[in-house]
């Protein structure tokens, strides 16, 4: 008798069913929220429980400065009202005391500040006891305009963020005054030619530093194009772009747009970023989005660190990230160009929006084998120099804060849409010929990683992690039109794990879906299928739901 066999058809359905279940399994518990909790929570101290007690204000240092004491940080402080704002929404914050945390901070500055001297801007340091400024360099005593924009950055996300009324409306009410008094104008060259960055009574325009690109002081031109009061011209504005530092460079085999050599200290792309969404903004100069601009730099920062940096500096992919920061000796901005062999946390953790696996990386490791050396109350001390086995077992406030906001940006886009919600904000970008960008049809806003062979740099699989509170992966992909999409994921050897087709928009879109099941280290490729056009990217999936 033969023994019965289960026909082609019966087990062409079953097949179809189990893609199916694998290709709807729930989303995962998310194993990167409680890492990122942490982090977030720690970093948040150092505004929440160890600010000014008086002002509420940022130390720009956890430690004295033998010459000032501990200056109170205005640009630092811009940032610690943002991760205020980022500590309520995630309930790790009470509301009412954090906008009258705010609402302190801006009654200082409004009423004991020498910004009515200054023309409506502010220091850059200023007194713990008397509120007047503190000289930063020998010419500069007054004014700081990029402090300021950075300032007001965070202020004005607030104002957006606390619609109540009492101390809520209060606090509105304030930082429209701080806002509306700064004299963005008065700080632009008479011909035209760009926003200078420093002014002072004593020594009005003396340094004669004019602010111009690609660096982190792009929010003072979007701001002072800005302005309902004060607003500066567009040929002014065009003054930021003219310079060398807008020029598109080859930065480790990453072709960055509007990039200084060695594209430049990781702060470049948080400063600004904390507020202005880079996922809307393009223009003639970096026609691709600053999203990807930005992802280039970073991914050029870490491969420097990987492949280019000297051995000695032990530099690996659990410690990377090269900026601005406190270096054996004092204080430097390291970049590939100037690489003091000091790496500072906040350079990968900050870049969460833009690298997340390698951040995450980053993370695990300062949580893992470094974490009883540098981990302290405030999280990751501010630098690590693994060649000379030290630590700075310090915080600064323009570190350690862009941490909070860029990592809540990343998670939620909380901050972005807060202040790209602002119709003055809006204004100021239209004025700056920035728009949201228009991409070829793919995955254009995906950028591979390169890996040095010995020859030359190739492309890498695109390392994907589970959205750290959805528990499912998500991909950015444009349509040149309104239709489907028919989406395949496939091992790279050959065989499928799922079909699916979406309805798609014309222009940028998510392809979401949640774990799968896969081979361990196995590089899948995802095919995109519009009509009779293919696009296909290579990926490597992190923590999936089950090895094989």
């Amino acid at each position: 008798m033969r023994t019965p066999t289960r026909s082609r058809t019966h087990i062409s359905r079953i097949v179809c069913l189990l893609l199916l279940l694998i290709s709807s399994c729930p989303a995962a518990e998310p194993v990167d929220k409680p890492k990122l909790d942490e982090l977030q929570q720690a970093a948040l101290r150092y505004i929440w429980n160890e600010s000014d007690p008086e002002t509420g204000l940022a130390y720009e240092a956890s430690f004295t400065y033998p010459e000032y004491g501990r200056p109170l940080a205005v640009g630092g402080t811009g940032f610690g009202v943002a991760a205020i704002v980022a500590g309520v929404e995630r309930g790790w914050l009470d509301r009412a005391e954090a906008a009258e945390r705010v609402l302190r901070i801006c009654l200082f500055l409004r009423d004991h500040s020498p910004r009515k001297e200054l023309h409506g801007a502010f220091p850059h340091w200023i007194h713990e006891d008397t509120g007047m400024a503190l000289r930063f360099s020998d010419l500069d005593d007054g004014a700081d305009l990029v402090e300021t924009a950075l300032l007001m950055q965070g202020l004005l996300i607030a104002r957006a963020y606390f619609d109540g009324d009492g101390p809520e409306a209060a606090l509105r009410d304030c930082v429209t005054e701080l806002w509306e008094d700064v004299e963005w104008s008065w700080f632009a060259d008479r011909h035209g030619e760009g926003l200078y960055w420093h002014w002072s009574p004593n020594h009005e325009f003396a340094i004669g530093m004019k602010i111009q690109g690609f660096n982190e002081s792009l929010i003072a031109y979007i701001l002072a194009l800005a302005s309902p009061t004060h607003p500066i011209t567009a040929e002014t504005y065009r003054y930021w772009t003219a310079g060398a530092g807008y020029h598109r460079r080859s930065v480790f085999g990453y072709e960055v747009d509007a990039s200084l050599p060695g594209a430049g200290p990781a702060f470049l792309t948080h400063y600004s970023f904390i507020g202005l969404n880079p996922w809307q903004m393009a223009d003639d100069f970096v026609p691709g989005g600053y999203y990807t601009r930005n992802v280039r730099h970073i991914l050029g920062n870490r491969g420097y660190c990987l492949y280019e940096a000297p051995p000695a500096n032990r530099y690996g992919p659990g410690l990377w990230g090269l900026t601005a920061s406190l270096v054996p000796g004092g204080y430097a901005a390291n970049d590939p160009d100037h690489d003091s062999g000091t790496v500072a946390p906040t350079a990968a953790l900050a870049s969460m929006p833009y690298t997340p696996h390698y951040s995450l990386q980053v993370l695990e490791s300062l949580l893992g084998q470094y974490m009883f050396k540098v981990w302290g109350s405030c999280g990751p001390f501010d630098a690590i120099n693994p060649r000379e086995k030290w630590v700075a077992r310090e915080y600064l406030a323009i570190d350690q804060l862009p941490i909070v906001c860029m990592v809540e940006n990343y998670r939620s886009g909380l901050l972005w849409n807060l202040f790209m919600g602002i119709d003055e904000v809006q204004m100021g970008l239209a004025l700056a010929g920035i728009r949201p960008p228009k991409l070829k049809e793919g995955f254009p806003e995906v950028v591979l990683p390169l890996a040095w062979d010995g020859d030359e740099y190739g492309a890498e699989p695109y390392d994907l992690r589970l959205h750290p509170d959805k528990g499912i992966y998500r991909i950015p992909y444009w349509r040149n039109k309104d239709g489907l999409v028919r989406f395949t994921l496939r091992f790279a050897s050959g065989g499928a794990v799922w079909t699916r087709t979406d309805a798609a928009s014309a222009g940028r879109n998510w392809l979401e879906f949640s774990p799968v099941t896969c081979r361990k280290g196995e590089y899948m490729h995802l095919y995109m299928h519009c009509g009779d056009k293919e696009y296909r990217l290579p990926l490597r999936l992190h923590y999936i739901k089950k090895f094989i």
